[in-house]
């Protein structure tokens, strides 16, 4: 029985470090002697531990090989791989429902609080800031703590993901009457107690944005082609030579 838990701690230990990165997907294993003076344990405890790795889906043992780490489909997503698209479906899809439950809940004291949301962003004071409380103020509209936190934890998303800061930067700065236009929809179907309006209104916001992304995509993809072409036009362009001849 010592044996057993002894090896059982070898591939927890084992699999705390691929959890970590310290051993990668598609990366071999130290050698067994290795992992043994590694882990302070004999080499059949090692043998015993990596049996249980590849029944576990793991590692993957090639013969003549060596033991090779398997790529996890259970993987924890880490934030940095989540795009400005995929964070502003998930809101949409998310923060819909969630404006139509608040609607059927909001209290005057809380519509007063998103005018005022709408207000500053009017005037253009704490924008950003402003924004987040609007979104913010429904979620907790809806009575909800779970949506609460899923809105706080995508907004913090929003403002950590450095390539999703600079996509929604080149959309967002440009587009206040936009904003504004949507926002105040989503204000007065919430204040009309409207829940399908009020769904209807998070999703027109969010899909401009969406659009709003994909088409500073394709002009961010075309600047680069016309700047690559420019270069093999210098590289290869026999202007030279034509105007030489003459």
């Amino acid at each position: 029985m010592g044996n057993r838990r002894l090896f059982w701690r070898i591939v927890d230990k084992v699999e705390s470090l691929i959890n970590q990165g310290e051993f990668s997907a598609g990366m071999r294993l130290p050698p067994e002697r290795e992992l043994a003076e590694m882990f302070d344990v004999s080499r059949p405890t090692i043998r015993e531990a990596i049996i249980a790795l590849e029944v576990r889906g793991r590692v993957e043992v090639k013969t003549g090989s060596g033991v090779y780490v398997v790529e996890s489909l259970d993987a924890p997503i880490k934030s940095q791989e989540i795009s400005a698209f995929e964070l502003t479906q998930a809101r949409a899809l998310i923060e819909g429902e969630i404006a139509a439950l608040a609607a059927l809940s909001i209290t005057e004291q809380e519509l007063e609080k998103l005018n005022k949301t709408l207000e500053a962003m009017q005037e253009g004071l704490y924008v950003e800031q402003a924004d987040r409380e609007f979104h913010e103020i429904i979620a907790r509209a809806t009575r909800n703590k779970a949506l609460e936190f899923a809105v706080a934890n995508l907004w913090d998303l929003r403002l950590t993901n450095a390539q999703i800061v600079t996509d929604y930067s080149s959309v967002c700065a440009n587009n206040n009457e936009c904003v504004m236009d949507e926002h105040t929809a989503i204000y007065n179907a919430l204040k009309q107690h409207d829940a399908n309006a009020a769904r209807a209104a998070m999703h027109q916001h969010f899909n401009r944005l969406i659009n709003a992304l994909f088409d500073a995509v394709e002009s961010r993809a075309l600047e680069e082609v016309k700047r690559k072409n420019s270069e093999k036009r210098g590289l290869y362009s026999l202007d030279g030579l034509v105007k030489s001849a003459h």
